[in-house]
């Protein structure tokens, strides 16, 4: 079912043919700037008879008239579309640059199956696919499933900014996907031409051009607001939507009973600043109870990142007023905001200084000793022969997934693949390349989409406009990160319109107390998915290595609560099947 933001007559309906007749379309998502690709159309001599004011159609004319790679370079958007040449029995298939819409595409003997969500790839009437193990290897390394795996054997990803197009009779060895927009020529191209002038005028070309992504996202003919956790990049955001609304913003905000997790109280502060119209809901466990049973009808495929469960309950909170959301995801991949970027590079110039054979010894000799949680994930790292691998081991939840999953085949992620890597001038920035090319693309996106999605709302990131993202990877640094604070320079834009001392405090992130739930009210769920019987029958996992694990979280000695949570969601989504 199509949810409609743009266009809502029957004018919008897909799928959607040209009016030439050559072309039929069906699109998921938004071009921003339709209205300014159907002006240049005009320009260009070409009129057509249109029939409304959807964005679908000016895309099909675009299509039309300058043909597949020119439109999508053309394109200002989030989206997946499939577009079908009569003329050339051609099939498109195509995602938007920084992959904000899914797109699933594979083969089933010999039908080619696409779709937004696996679920409608699995509806296929012979459909057949297995579980990838090696896939499932890496869920539980990064507790999602990096582009351009899946669960099943045989479907993939289409990574962000490319396309294929595939021929009638053609299979999987006869097609390639092809680039139109690479990140990785962005940011060797932006660190290669530096930005030029003074840190204001970086400052004002900054908020500009975010208010200009701002302005074409919040073009909408339903009601719209903005996700507010009282942290830079969300207050950035609601403060340049302010600047261009003609009425308060509508902010929601999500609060948890347990001390320490709760940001609402933040929010709600620079919201009053902002004279927002604010609303805030307060969760505890037994709403987190009642949604796990439905994650794996909403993620499609096993995914594990426990804010899933917040960023559902705030998209249905906001459901009840807008059917259109801005939020404020992407600030910390462009702008330096996560803490192992600050730390890491520091604590790698140290360790790298014992000889690596030392710390491998080390490493052996003091594996499985009880020790406290931040002290385990130092000790984690000492085997790493380089900064790169320091950095994986870092952001792995189990850091030997083939120990836990049986039968799995190595599958290699950009972070095993130095050859996909972008030429950086820091280590830093190589740690922000990798989490924007692969964390936020297939964690942070997906977590987001899938939520809001499942309760008919819609979300758009202005911080992932490919203008800004340009920008981004141009500004050295130190106008990144500066005296141990990431996002320097978003703060800058931030102050001017929200008082410094409403922001400045430590970095909580989007998290629930997932560790205490597991040894509390949900400690009888997961114990019935972690059964040592049902996993022997079911073969996936050791059954010897989860249930150590799971005893030593029981007992306190170790915090496996997101290693744990991997597997549970894999269990959870293979009960569903």
């Amino acid at each position: 079912m199509r949810l409609s933001v743009l266009e809502l007559s029957e004018a919008g309906t897909q799928p959607m043919h040209s009016s030439c007749g050559r072309f039929v379309i069906s699109f998921n998502g938004e071009i921003y700037n339709h209205l300014a690709l159907r002006s240049q159309l005009e320009r260009e001599g070409q009129t057509p008879l249109w029939r409304g004011q959807s964005d679908t159609e000016t895309l099909l004319a675009c299509f039309s008239t300058w043909g597949v790679r020119r439109t999508l370079q053309a394109t200002v958007g989030m989206f997946a579309l499939a577009l079908w040449d009569k003329q050339q029995q051609q099939l498109t298939l195509a995602r938007d640059r920084l992959g904000e819409k899914p797109l699933y595409w594979g083969w089933c003997g010999s039908s080619l199956l696409f779709g937004s969500e696996l679920k409608a790839l699995k509806a296929y009437p012979v459909f057949n696919a297995q579980v990838d193990r090696g896939a499932l290897a890496l869920l539980l390394r990064y507790n999602y499933i990096p582009t351009p795996y899946t669960i099943y054997q045989g479907i993939e990803k289409l990574p962000a900014g490319q396309f294929v197009q595939i021929k009638k009779g053609d299979l999987r060895s006869d097609v390639s996907p092809e680039a139109y927009w690479e990140l990785s020529r962005v940011i060797e191209d932006g660190i290669a031409n530096p930005f030029q002038g003074t840190e204001a005028e970086a400052t004002d070309l900054l908020e500009q051009t975010i208010s200009q992504a701002v302005a074409g996202q919040m073009l909408a003919e339903v009601p719209l607001g903005a996700f507010l956790s009282g942290g830079v990049d969300s207050s950035a955001i609601v403060a340049l939507m302010k600047q261009q609304a003609t009425q308060p913003v509508r902010t929601f905000a999500l609060g948890f009973d347990e001390p320490g997790y709760n940001e609402a109280e933040y929010a709600k502060k620079v919201a009053r600043h902002l004279a927002t119209d604010h609303t805030e809901i307060y969760v505890n466990a037994k709403d987190a109870l009642g949604l796990i049973p439905q994650l794996p009808d909403i993620y499609c495929e096993p995914f594990a990142d426990s804010s899933q469960l917040a960023a559902f309950l705030v998209s249905r909170m906001a459901k009840e007023h807008v059917t259109v959301a801005l939020s404020g995801d992407a600030g910390d991949e462009l702008f330096g905001g996560y803490t192992p970027y600050q730390f890491a590079p520091r604590i790698w110039s140290k360790l790298k200084q014992l000889p690596l054979p030392v710390r491998q010894l080390a490493f052996r000799a003091l594996s499985g000793l009880p020790m406290p949680d931040k002290l385990a994930k130092l000790f984690r790292v000492f085997p790493a022969k380089d900064k790169e691998q320091f950095y994986q081991i870092l952001v792995s939840h189990w850091a030997d997934p083939h120990q836990v999953v049986i039968g799995a085949e190595s599958l290699p992620s950009l972070l095993d693949s130095p050859s996909s890597w972008p030429q950086t001038d820091n280590f830093e920035h190589w740690m922000m390349a990798m989490d924007t090319a692969q964390y936020m693309i297939d964690d942070i996106l997906v977590k987001v989409d899938r939520a809001a999605m499942a309760n008919s709302l819609e979300t758009r990131v202005p911080l992932l406009d490919h203008r800004v993202v340009e920008l981004a990877w141009r500004l050295p640094l130190d106008m990144k990160i500066r005296d141990g604070v990431g996002k320097w320079i978003l703060r800058e834009v931030l102050y001017r319109h929200v008082p410094r001392e409403l922001i400045e405090r430590p970095k909580q992130g989007f998290m629930i107390p997932l560790s205490e739930w597991l040894r509390g009210p949900l400690k009888d769920w997961a114990e019935a998915l972690l059964n040592e019987q049902r996993l022997r029958q079911e073969g996936y996992f050791s059954p010897t290595v989860v249930r150590r694990a799971w005893s030593e979280h029981q007992k306190g000695k170790q915090d496996h609560g997101y290693r744990l949570w991997g597997i549970l969601m894999f269990q959870a989504w293979l009960e569903k099947q």
